[in-house]
Order: C-alpha cells, then sequence, then structure tokens
C-alpha cells in the first residue's frame, strides 16, 4: 500500500499520457497523494481538469501562472514528494533533465528535489534506441535515476517496435517497491565487492579483465539508500563512489580477500560482484620488463578462492554469488553455488546482448539453493540491485 506517500506524477506530451490517467487513479486507491505536473505539449492530449479530477489536487502547467497559495511551487513540490515519476517520459525530457536543463515546472521540479526520480519512457522506436537518447539514460542511470523499461509492439505512429509505455500496474508495482522498501535495511551490514582485480606482471603491467562494476556499485548505492551500513570493497573502475558508503579500494584478488576478512565478522550479508582475477603471475617483476625478439612465457599460480572461502565459514551469514558464463549456464551456476555454499547465484551469459560487461542493463537467471531457476526480464541494474535485495531480505 503507499499509504499517505505523497507522490509527483509528472505527465509529457506524448499519446501514452491517456494512460497515467489509469497510473494516478491506481495510486489515489492505494492511498496516495498524487500531484500532478503537466508539460504544455502534455496538455495538448489531456486535459488538466482530467487529472485534477482524478487527483483532486490543482494540476500544475505554467510555472508563472499566479499560484492559488504563496509559495514557490515547484519547490514545494519537491520537497514533498516521496517519489517523482515521470510517465509518460519523452525523449525531450529525459534530455533536459540528464543535461541539467530548468526551464519549466517540471524540470525545475526534478533538479530541486531531492526524492528519488522515475521515468517510464514512451516514444517511436526509432527514438528510443537513438544513440543521444540512450547515452542521455546511461547518464541518468549513472546519476541515481530510474528508469522503467518501456514494451515492445505496435506503437501509434505505426511502427513495430520498443517505445510503448509500461503498463499502469507495471509502473505502480515499481512505486510500491520504491517507497515500501527503501529503509528495510537498516541495522544490517553488507560487504559489496565490485569492478576487476588486477595482478601485476610488472611496475607497467598487470592481468585484469573487462569488468568495469557497474553491477556492485549499483547494489551498493541501493542498499545504502535502503539503510545499510555498506562496505564497498572494489577493484579499480571509472565510477563515481556511491554516496553513503564505506569505499575501499584494492587492486588484486589478495588485497580483496583481506579486505573482506577484516570486515567479515560485522557483516550480515556479503554480495561478491567483484570479477576476481583466477591465476596471477608466480612473480611479479621489480622493473619493467624489456622487449625482446623471442617469446616471452609467463608462469601464472592460482589465486585464493575468495567465494569457496568465504563459504566455509559464512554460518547464518548471506553469501550471493555472481556467475558470467560463455556456454552451459544454468549447469555451471548451479555447480559453482553449491560448491561455494551460496544462497543464491545470479548468472548471466555474456554473449547474451544487454547483459554483458559495461552496459547498464543486465539480464540475468537467478537460482537459489533448491534448484529454481527464475528468469528475469532485461533491466537495468539499479533494478536488478534491488530485486536482489528484495530476494536476501526475505531470507
Amino acid at each position: 500500500m503507499l499509504e499517505n506517500k505523497n507522490i509527483v506524477l509528472g505527465v509529457c506530451g506524448g499519446i501514452a499520457a491517456y494512460k497515467s490517467c489509469d497510473l494516478v487513479s491506481r495510486l489515489i486507491k492505494a492511498g496516495a497523494n498524487v500531484d500532478v505536473i503537466m508539460t504544455e505539449n502534455a496538455a495538448n492530449f489531456i486535459s488538466p481538469l482530467t487529472f485534477q479530477a482524478l487527483s483532486s489536487n490543482q494540476v500544475s502547467v505554467d510555472m508563472f501562472k499566479e499560484p492559488k497559495y504563496w509559495e514557490i511551487q515547484h519547490i514545494s513540490l519537491a520537497k514533498k514528494a516521496d517519489l517523482v515519476i515521470i510517465a509518460p517520459a519523452t525523449a525531450n525530457i529525459i534530455g533536459k533533465i540528464a543535461n541539467g536543463i530548468a526551464d519549466d515546472m517540471l524540470t525545475t521540479t526534478v533538479i530541486a528535489t531531492q526524492a528519488p526520480v522515475m521515468f517510464a519512457p514512451a516514444m517511436n522506436c526509432n527514438m528510443y534506441e537513438n544513440k543521444i537518447l540512450q547515452s542521455n539514460i546511461a547518464r541518468l542511470i549513472e546519476l541515481g535515476y530510474y528508469f522503467i523499461e518501456p514494451g515492445e509492439g505496435r506503437l501509434a505512429c505505426g511502427d513495430i517496435g520498443k517505445g510503448k509505455m509500461a503498463e499502469p500496474s507495471v509502473i505502480e508495482g515499481y512505486i510500491d517497491n520504491m517507497l515500501n522498501n527503501n529503509r528495510d535495511y537498516v541495522g544490517k551490514t553488507i560487504i559489496v565487492t565490485a569492478g576487476p582485480t588486477r595482478e601485476a606482471i610488472d611496475p607497467v603491467r598487470f592481468i585484469s579483465n573487462h569488468s568495469t562494476g557497474k553491477m556492485g556499485y549499483a547494489i551498493a548505492k541501493r542498499a545504502a539508500r535502503r539503510g545499510a551500513n555498506v562496505y564497498l570493497i572494489s577493484g579499480p573502475t571509472a565510477l563515481d563512489i556511491p554516496k553513503d558508503v564505506f569505499f575501499i579500494p584494492v587492486h588484486s584478488a589478495k588485497d580483496m580477500q583481506k579486505k573482506i576478512m577484516e570486515h567479515f565478522d560485522e557483516a550480515h550479508i556479503i554480495i561478491k560482484g567483484a570479477a576476481v582475477a583466477d591465476y596471477t603471475p608466480a612473480k611479479a617483476c621489480d622493473q619493467k620488463i624489456k622487449k625482446k625478439d623471442e617469446n616471452l612465457t609467463l608462469e601464472l599460480v592460482k589465486n585464493p578462492d575468495i567465494l569457496y572461502e568465504l563459504g566455509k565459514i559464512k554460518g547464518d551469514k548471506i553469501l550471493v554469488g555472481f556467475a558470467m558464463e560463455t556456454q552451459n549456464l544454468v549447469e555451471n551456476a548451479k555447480e559453482k553455488m553449491l560448491k561455494k555454499n551460496l544462497d543464491f547465484i545470479v548468472a548471466n551469459d555474456l554473449f547474451t546482448e544487454g547483459a554483458g560487461f559495461a552496459v547498464d542493463t543486465n539480464i540475468v537467471k537467478i537460482i537459489d539453493r533448491n534448484g529454481n531457476v527464475e528468469s528475469m526480464p532485461k533491466m537495468s541494474k539499479h533494478q536488478l540491485a534491488d530485486l536482489i535485495l528484495d530476494r536476501i531480505i526475505k531470507l
């Protein structure tokens, strides 16, 4: 239920605006208070009077209209909101907010709020796939904004493709999850590992992998927002450190194992999202290895299997791992889960588009200790982070 939750709904100009009427009705029935902000273009599709009747609140369109109450309205709504949801969200509004433009009531409210902001995009499939739009979405996700994937099908323009706004029932579910679970980790301590490790060959070169750390950072960010005490133990990445986490940078697998063990006793939950090198050079050279005419042979030795060692001593702690495979995904993931004594494992195939390294989305299968396999649809890594945290809290 959304009893006494204050939700600001932004409605942009698009044919999908009619769905927002159903969304307002659903949110009101769930007990929420809804304030609607419409762009001027949205008012060409749906009358503000419709949203006023559904929400029982004044609808904002013109930022400079004389207010009925003496307050700066966009600041007032920004402070009041527990959540801002923009549905439908057009390419225009996404581009404006991604680039810090605040030139109407909706964009100024979004820029001014400290509440979570969620977008439900709706547009032509070619617009949705445009690299500029996707870059803007990626930037907003990196900054902590949330996106609900649009559906596929026949669009209003007649094209077939991805761009249909998610159904109001789906959006309501995301809102309910966001607002009712956002402090359920208070009192819990979580260790999250992320990024690659680097195994030194010499002072210049190292062995590593393509991990960017996006999944682990998303988990750390969402866990902190939901009230957890979070240790983020990370290999080298180019990502911004999430707010309100204890950040511990490491380089090698041995460094990571050492830092995990330093905080192991106080942790209730350990989520191993890092891509740890399985092997390391037997000996790292003190000086740069000079290029010669003959081939170079490196002797590699096994690194400690951190997850396996944690599984042996985990006791009543919750231990979650990841498996990225290129073949036999489910079989390999199940074997890893059992061998390493995990509570569940999150598995994805490197060759599935939208599920590999360096992307903002993921497509996974979640496998539990009983061998149950649940296939998840494509979603942002922040959405998957919340889903993983939801599973853990049930344990």
